[in-house]
């Protein structure tokens, strides 16, 4: 259990240590890192909901065709 938290610790002190480089050294202003990562994290969230809408009416077009009764083919 000792490890774990030992591991656990490690982590999140590396996560925050490479969090506070990344923003020291960053090309950019803070104000402007954020209106990206908005930017880039409302561009995610249309492809997503675009790619659901597109499968959601994929399948509904799927279940609709197998609801339809089959018609007996006619044997010659």
């Amino acid at each position: 259990m000792r490890r774990f938290f030992t591991f656990l610790f490690g982590t999140v002190s590396g996560a925050i240590v490479g969090a506070s480089v990344a923003l020291l050294i960053a090309p950019a202003s803070g104000e402007e890192i954020r209106t990206r990562a908005r930017e880039r994290f409302s561009d995610l969230r249309d492809e997503i909901r675009d790619a659901y809408e597109t499968r959601t009416a994929q399948l509904q077009a799927e279940l609709e065709a197998m609801r339809k009764p089959r018609t007996p083919e006619k044997v010659r």
